[in-house]
């Protein structure tokens, strides 16, 4: 099955095989003469990053300074190259990683202030000059995360190791070119993490408390794609046509995740700025567990997934397809296996309370609560999750 359609929420979107031939036009399109590309090292081996260069002119510089979890550091030295070479826009390549440090280089390019005063907190965004956000083009070659359709990035601020939201509404990508043909090269285990992020963003946002029906309807689809979609990927890395699906949903999952997240991600980030884990890796073995201590909130409308997802047995049912689905993906069952030390559950439990994400949690997401959570997905404890 080909699939190829143009999309204009939440920005403009061409999706399909071969759509990255429209890069060079793309940026002609929004006034980018000097594009900078951002990407992570990784991805100068790959036949994708040959496909993207292909389609820009060939003095077009390349910035790829970027750690798996990129840090404050990484966007200094990407703004610097930015400055002095005098470019006009981001077109940021990769996964979440470098889609975030480029939306960041891009907003901070024309900043005075440091990009710690634009943390996703009240209002901060404001202290920053709009007119001075250099305009970005997005290209994913993961599916997952979603960046390509955010407005913000995630960013180690190491003196405090923790991950810190920087948000701007002009970060949001002018264009997304999403061109499954670069997602066949990637590891298996990107396929899986990343995919398993998708789900946990749609996941979360179905769980979520707040009004958003436009939201939720989106993430209910965003579930039942991947569900469908992610063990024939892993199967089959060049079914094009559910490569395809999985871009899709990792788009929708990010735009669902406007309902509100939870406490996958609330653990999930200071987890991984102490552990430098996998963030979608992460989310997947924290799945089940955030699940079961959400249960007396999240019953009726994890069992109306269940039932639009063709899963039997409500909550439970659907509790079961995810540990099930895990494991035949080969996602590590509990967080020990990402070599997470459980020690750390004083200083993990009280970042987690406190991070955006935790606000979105369909109980309060307090210290106790994350303390319990960290604890049994450490271990791998589920049943001690559950009520």
């Amino acid at each position: 099955m080909t699939l190829s359609t143009n999309w204009s929420f939440p920005t403009a979107i061409r999706i399909g095989a071969g759509c990255i031939e429209e890069l060079g036009a793309t940026c002609d399109e929004h006034g980018i003469e000097r594009p900078l590309i951002v990407t992570d090292p990784g991805m100068f081996e790959l036949e994708a990053f040959a496909a993207v260069q292909s389609s820009l002119p060939k003095d077009t510089a390349v910035f790829c300074d970027i750690k798996p979890n990129p840090v404050g550091a990484n966007v200094d030295a990407g703004v610097d190259v930015f400055r002095s070479g005098g470019h006009d826009g981001v077109v940021a390549v990769g996964g979440g990683s470098a889609l975030d440090c480029g939306k960041v280089i891009a907003l901070q390019a024309g900043q005075t202030r440091p990009m710690w005063d634009f943390e996703d907190i009240g209002d901060n965004w404001k202290r920053a000059d709009a007119d001075a956000i250099a305009p970005i083009i997005a290209v994913p070659t993961t599916a997952g995360t979603g960046s390509e359709v955010g407005r913000a990035g995630v960013v180690i601020d190491e003196d405090s190791k923790r991950k810190v939201i920087i948000f701007h509404p002009a970060m949001l990508p002018v264009a997304v070119l999403c061109d499954p043909e670069l997602t066949v090269g990637l590891p298996r285990n990107l396929t899986v993490g990343t995919g398993m992020d998708a789900l946990s963003h749609s996941l979360e946002a179905l769980c979520a408390p707040a009004y958003h029906p436009t939201a939720h309807g989106i993430g209910l689809e965003g579930c039942r794609l991947v569900l469908e979609h992610l063990p024939r990927v892993v199967a089959d890395p060049e079914n094009i046509g559910s490569r395809t699906q999985m871009m899709a949903a990792a788009a929708m999952g990010a735009v669902a995740f406007q309902k509100g997240l939870g406490g996958m991600h609330a653990l999930a980030h200071p987890i991984g700025a102490m552990f430098d884990t996998h963030h979608g890796m992460t989310n997947a073995v924290l799945m089940p567990y955030v699940l079961a201590a959400n249960r007396s909130a999240v019953d009726d409308p994890i069992s109306r997934l269940a039932g639009y997802t063709g899963v039997a047995g409500g909550f439970d049912g659907f509790l079961e397809h995810v540990l099930r689905l895990r494991s035949d993906l080969g996602v590590p069952y509990c967080l020990a296996d990402l070599g997470v030390d459980a020690s750390f559950v004083a200083e993990i439990a009280a970042a987690a309370a406190v991070d955006p994400s935790a606000s979105g949690n369909p109980i309060p997401f307090t210290e106790e609560v994350a303390a319990g959570v960290f604890v049994n997905a450490c271990s791998g404890e589920l049943d001690e999750a559950v009520g």
